[in-house]
């Protein structure tokens, strides 16, 4: 008898551990080690996986990220060409850490010190483009703090512009995915950033870059690696497969190496989870409209970004779209004029718009052109 009470007494644990507590939801796991980390979507900037995602760490070489976007944003407003010569002063001479080693008035061209920081992660380089853009390197670290806070950045600030360690220089991994997202549409941003091997100074010094998914992982071609002693192993990183961006930070990964693999598996279950439906390519037709008074009797309609959107694979089908476009418009008409949207639905539930904008300009035709054209419809009807 105690034998079977002991059973039914263990049966009925049973019963109330399986139906009468509450039920935890397994989550999916990925093995990362890094102490923060974040996988985002890059065209919506949705989350996909984080953990710690605002929590303050030093960023390192990260850092240069944010260096390369004011520099490259400035060579596209024409403040600075990319054959103007930089020259080194004593402060990019003095810098430690990972660099080129330039000696005090040393010459090099802009695009050449881009190109160290973006594949040798060069210290030096990263305080002479600073002092040649803004005269001195703290003045160039305010205009970096400035930006962060126009990005919407609310963990991150820069004592420095190439991410050694200093008390009160720190992002998170969101704000760096957040930066990331960003730099995607700076122009030479990934040109450089994915460069594998550079010959420096007529081939007397060969860079190679310090993100080896370059190299290892398909798809990669952005951004920056990172390390201190006190920041670890950080990798702020992109990887485009098919119509599908993913972007990944990963912060204070402890030992050699495992920055690269944390990347890795957060991508290997981005691009297991899900894909990208596209219903039309950036600049694509998507129709026409007709257009009165004009050189031409209608103008093509194109997309202005990519028409697309993230999904769990699996559910593709439901992602559906509605085309809104103006019937009739008078000339002139302008390149890029928005002329309709597209929306893009999953269910019943709007996830995207998308401008459709006019392909080429139509000027407006000439007194004879209009009258020919009077009679001709008139002739029709």
């Amino acid at each position: 008898m105690p034998g079977k009470r002991r059973t039914a007494l263990v049966l009925l644990l049973a019963f109330c551990c399986c139906f009468l507590l509450p039920v935890t939801v397994k989550a999916d796991v990925v093995e990362v080690s890094a102490e923060s980390y974040v996988l985002m979507d890059a065209d919506s900037g949705k989350i996909l996986l984080a953990k710690n995602e605002d929590k303050r760490l030093p960023p390192a070489s990260m850092t240069k990220i944010m260096t390369l976007i004011l520099a490259l944003e400035d060579l596209q407003e024409g403040k600075v060409g990319l054959k103007d010569k930089v020259i080194a002063s004593e402060n990019a001479w003095k810098m430690g850490g990972s660099q080129v080693y330039l000696e005090p008035g040393e010459e090099m061209t802009f695009e050449d010190m881009l190109i160290a920081i973006a594949v040798g992660s060069a210290n030096d380089a990263c305080v002479a483009v600073a002092e040649h853009l803004e005269g001195t390197h703290q003045n160039f670290v305010q205009r970096m703090n400035e930006k962060a806070k126009s990005m919407g950045l609310k963990n991150t600030n820069f004592i420095n512009a190439y991410g050694l360690t200093a008390e009160g220089h720190y992002s998170s991994a969101l704000d760096m995915a957040i930066m990331a997202r960003y730099a995607l549409e700076v122009p030479k941003m990934l040109e450089y950033t994915s460069i594998k091997e550079y010959n420096l100074r007529q081939g007397e010094f060969k860079l190679f870059n310090t993100n080896k998914l370059l190299w290892w992982f398909e798809g990669t071609d952005g951004f920056k690696t990172g390390w201190t002693d006190e920041a670890k192993y950080c990798l702020t990183s992109t990887v485009k497969r098919d119509d599908l961006r993913l972007i990944a930070v990963v912060m204070a990964s402890p030992v050699a190496q495992s920055h690269f693999r944390d990347s890795m598996q957060l991508f290997n279950y981005g691009f297991a989870k899900y894909s990208f439906k596209s219903f039309f390519a950036p600049g694509s037709t998507c129709g026409t409209v007709r257009v009165g008074k004009g050189a031409q009797d209608q103008v093509e309609v194109v997309a202005g970004e990519n028409a697309g959107v993230i999904c769990a694979k699996g559910e593709e089908k439901k992602i559906s779209y509605k085309k809104s476009l103006s019937d009739y418009i008078d000339a002139p008409v302008k390149a890029g004029q928005k002329l309709g949207e597209l929306m893009i639905y999953q269910d019943q539930e709007l996830l995207k718009k998308v401008n459709l904008n006019a392909a080429q300009d139509i000027e407006r035709g000439g007194l004879l052109r209009q009258f020919l054209k009077m009679i001709a419809e008139t002739y029709l009807l």
